[in-house]
């Protein structure tokens, strides 16, 4: 009977382990995965070549609305064309990432999938490359797969993929506080950038109300920043401590390695805490046991 009290012990606590990993680890995995909870994490130290790269919270902060871009239909338009009637979502991405940036945008999508409000009725999605070689055919491209994941086409235009010259991009990514670097790529060339990830949450008057940092974002959070922002609240600092927790090795071309010791130790963590529950449980039961047994002898002695 204790080896079966053990053995159902046991199992509920594997059942809880699991389950602390799997809420652990979105929470380290958070810049390839998500933040949309505020989770935190451990930070990763940085590499020299990361020295630029983060997100700097500029709440208030006034988007300088005057910038120029290029639409995904090759029109040039203000950024002052999608403010001053209702809110916006910001990110700062480049069209090519071979990583990162899909996983955003797919998160960003996934999220506003389970939102009542919609892009260009209640609000605009603005995605901009912070690569100045990209151009309309890449952003229109985005557009399309995007707004076709998100399954609902009467809604695209609400979403908005531009591109822009080095000086605007500049601009822009200065105000907001996004910090990012040319890296090379697996042909030695600099076509790649170190980047943090993050969406921004915009007032319809161009200002940075709310940050949300990752790739996954909580509906819930999303919903509200939009309601906040609606009525002009400037939001909180958000702990953006999992900014660097993805790192890119340009020797490897890797962003994952990080993420795949976080995976490992979760895992051994989880089989340490089992295995030493389990001896622990089952050296006491047997413990137990024999005295019980010694107990017995004893009475059986006594009684002779």
């Amino acid at each position: 009977m204790q080896y079966r009290s053990t053995i159902r012990r046991i199992a509920r606590a594997a059942a809880l382990s699991t389950g602390a990993a799997m809420v652990l680890t979105p929470a380290l995995l958070a810049q390839v995965s998500g933040y949309g909870d505020k989770q935190m994490g451990a930070p990763n130290v940085k590499s020299p070549i990361l020295s630029k790269v983060g997100i700097a919270q500029h709440l208030d902060q006034q988007l300088p609305l005057n910038l120029t871009f290029t639409d995904d239909t090759g029109q040039q338009v203000k950024l002052a064309s999608y403010f001053g009637q209702k809110p916006a979502i910001l990110a700062l991405v480049y069209y090519q990432c071979p990583m990162l940036c899909s996983e955003e945008l797919n998160g960003l999508t996934g999220a506003l999938q389970m939102v009542d409000e919609l892009p260009g009725r209640d609000f605009n999605v603005i995605v901009v490359s912070i690569d100045p070689s990209e151009g309309t055919d890449l952003a229109s491209t985005k557009k399309r797969g995007y707004v076709k994941r998100y399954g609902r086409p009467e809604t695209a235009s609400g979403w908005h993929f531009l591109t822009g010259t080095q000086a605007n991009i500049d601009a822009l990514t200065n105000a907001v506080g996004f910090g990012y670097t040319k890296i090379p790529g697996p042909d030695g060339k600099l076509t790649q950038f170190a980047h943090a990830s993050a969406i921004q949450i915009v007032t319809p008057a161009g200002k940075l109300a709310q940050y949300y940092m990752g790739v996954e974002y909580s509906p819930k959070d999303l919903r509200l920043g939009l309601a906040e922002a609606s009525s002009g609240k400037i939001g909180s600092r958000v702990d953006n401590i999992l900014t660097y927790c993805y790192h890119y090795d340009p020797g490897t071309n890797k962003h994952s390695l990080i993420v795949a010791r976080v995976v490992q130790l979760g895992g051994l963590v989880t089989m340490v805490s089992l295995g030493s529950f389990m001896f622990v449980m089952f050296r006491r039961d047997y413990r137990n046991d024999h005295l019980a047994e010694a107990d017995q002898q004893g009475t059986g002695t006594k009684n002779g």
